[in-house]
């Protein structure tokens, strides 16, 4: 195989593909959603931009922290690799180190402080075919610096398991994270605390978005969409 002759006739290819595998390793890559945890906001078919940067730089190819100039907020959506779902997550940031966090009746409360939950009616932009037996609220972090903050989802018929929970402390460098439908997520509430190592980026914005029950075509309210 002549290895020069290789690289004389394809030198834009491989550059190309390198420079691709170097970005997607180091400054930013995407995420696919396969599932309805994060609900009423990130929809399943959503392909989400995932700034590596955000909190770390690493080597390239390599999950080696080069420094941490950034911590993640309460509020915010992570994309992690859970060593103890042994899978890639996506999921919003409850609490950080420090912070006391317990559930009852799918209400929160953190450090003490209930969150404000606020009834909203303006569902046509979150789910396809929304199920009758649902409830979509505005939830508001204590001090978490968003505006209205998110929705969440939440099943009416019944409450599930993961609607409870005993306060939980935060260690250092790890984070308490949940989905925002939250009666059908595998979050830190099954998997426990997740530690500062896992992250791989913070989740920006939904890129588009394919709906799996429509032959997989784009959502046409689902590109370039703030998270």
């Amino acid at each position: 195989m002549n290895i020069s002759k290789i690289w004389k006739n394809n030198r834009r290819f491989i550059i190309f593909l390198v420079g691709m595998l170097f970005f997607r390793s180091a400054i930013a890559d995407w995420y696919q959603v396969p599932t309805g945890s994060m609900e009423p906001n990130i929809l399943i078919g959503d392909r989400v931009w995932v700034n590596k940067l955000a909190y770390d730089h690493k080597v390239p190819f390599t999950t080696v922290n080069l420094s941490r100039h950034s911590e993640p907020k309460r509020g915010e959506i992570v994309v992690f690799y859970s060593e103890a779902a042994d899978k890639r997550l996506i999921k919003r940031v409850i609490g950080v180190p420090g912070d006391v966090i317990s559930m009852h009746r799918n209400r929160l409360t953190i450090n003490g402080v209930p969150t404000k939950l606020t009834p909203t009616s303006d569902n046509e932009l979150t789910l396809d075919n929304q199920a009758q037996n649902t409830l979509m609220l505005f939830e508001a972090l204590p001090e978490s610096g968003r505006a209205n903050d998110h929705q969440i989802k939440l099943h009416l018929d019944a409450f599930s398991q993961l609607a409870f929970f005993s306060p939980q402390v935060v260690s250092d460098d790890h984070l308490w994270v949940m989905g925002d439908n939250r009666d059908n997520s595998a979050d830190s509430r099954v998997i426990g605390l997740v530690p500062r190592s896992e992250l791989i980026g913070r989740a920006e914005k939904v890129i588009l978005s394919l709906d799996k029950n429509d032959y997989y075509l784009p959502r046409e309210s689902r590109y370039l969409v703030d998270l």
